[in-house]
């Protein structure tokens, strides 16, 4: 009598294998091809990013920060709703945490606007702010997943004070600005001046010779609401092309 053959599960549906080491390529691909079908669905062709700290609350110390954010997510998502196009301009996008980036999402719910979340799965930290809207909250388990998504749709990076995290995502656009991987320019505001005057010894950095004097152009600060749209509004043109999204592609360099 021959031995009955054993079943298992078809491959993409057999979890110990998906959670396995060999099937960490499809779980990175899985965190792309995700939000880009949410992106296509809903239209939304780029973004406005913020960063900042998860530790800033509304009622603390620093909670004008938290205030200001909120603000300033509410006037762009107003100005973008304003724009007579049928794709989605200039939508919030936050990491889809606490502090700033509860205030961003928050912003852009306040003036009836959609905005868009990109948690990480930390172990004692984040979970997702409940301002984010549903079908554009996502959760990542890539660290460099995440960072993908934020730059290849952003048009423009608003930097409120953070730490470690804050840091790293700033420098990253930073770089790609700086080696100009990118195809196209991101204007990137820095939101409290002395903060970051006090944090970044920017002036240090040029005399010693490691970045450029016209490195500094690649960021401008900001204090208040009002004049960080205002900013905004004279940098950014709204493309009317019907294709979306409309990635920062990276630019390709020659081989010698």
């Amino acid at each position: 009598m021959p031995t009955p053959i054993s079943t298992s599960a078809i491959a993409y549906l057999d979890e110990h294998f998906l959670t396995s080491d060999a099937a960490r390529p499809l779980r990175i691909l899985a965190e792309y091809l995700e939000p880009l079908e949410a992106f296509r669905r809903e239209h939304i062709k780029d973004t406005i990013v913020f960063f900042g700290s998860a530790r800033l609350r509304e009622e603390g110390p620093l909670g004008h920060y938290y205030q200001e954010a909120r603000a300033l997510a509410r006037l762009i998502t107003e100005w973008s709703m304003s724009l007579p196009l049928s794709t989605c301009h200039y939508v919030i996008c936050s990491g889809g945490g606490g502090g700033i980036m509860e205030a961003a999402n928050r912003g852009a719910a306040d003036a009836g606007g959609r905005s868009i979340g990109l948690n990480i799965s930390l172990p004692h930290e984040q979970r997702p702010n409940p301002y984010i809207t549903p079908g554009l909250a996502f959760e990542f388990h890539y660290f460099f997943m995440r960072k993908l998504w934020f730059a290849h749709l952003a048009r423009a990076l608003i930097v409120f004070p953070g730490g470690f995290g804050t840091l790293d995502e700033l420098m990253e656009i930073l770089t790609l600005a700086q080696t100009h991987k990118l195809e196209r320019k991101i204007p990137i505001l820095l939101y409290g001046e002395s903060y970051w005057r006090e944090i970044i010894n920017f002036d240090a950095l040029v005399r010693h010779e490691v970045i450029s004097t016209q490195d500094l152009e690649l960021f401008t600060f900001a204090d208040e609401p009002g004049a960080a749209l205002a900013h905004l509004q004279r940098l950014l043109t709204v493309s009317t092309g019907d294709e979306t999204p409309a990635f920062a592609h990276s630019r390709h360099i020659e081989s010698r």
